[in-house]
Formats: structure tokens, C-alpha cells, sequence
């Protein structure tokens, strides 16, 4: 998508009539809160997994605990 400056103005001047001038700091507000939460939430469930059944994707000797393969009494 090439969005020139026409374009992006428009969207602009759209948005602010939508919204209006004191909803729009709210708005970006909440889409900062949101995609900082969002990329939090990534960065903790790809390092900090508490499930046992994870492999490191890095390792690759790594195998699951409750491996099927592994004969049971």
C-alpha cells in the first residue's frame, strides 16, 4: 500500500471529525497502552514459560519431559 500525502491528510481530517479534538489524545493513549501490553505479554510467554512441556526452540537435544517415547511402568 502506497499511501501518499493527500491520502494520509484525509484520514487525518476523517479521524478528527469522527472523534474530535479532546477524544483523540485519549484514543492514541489507549492504543499506546495496548501494544505495550501486547508486546509485554509476547516477551514474557517466548522467555519466561512456565509450562514443562516447552523446548527450547535454541537447544536442539532439548525434549519434552512427558515424552511418549520413553517406556512407562
Amino acid at each position: 500500500m502506497n499511501f501518499g500525502f493527500n491520502e494520509i491528510l484525509l484520514i487525518c481530517i476523517v479521524i478528527l471529525l469522527l472523534f474530535g479534538g479532546k477524544k483523540l489524545p485519549e484514543l492514541a493513549r489507549g492504543i499506546g497502552n495496548g501494544i505495550r501490553e501486547l508486546r509485554s505479554a509476547m516477551r514474557d510467554d517466548h522467555g519466561n514459560s512456565n509450562n514443562p512441556n516447552s523446548v527450547n526452540p535454541s537447544d536442539p537435544n532439548a525434549r519434552p519431559i512427558n515424552d511418549q517415547s520413553k517406556p512407562t511402568k
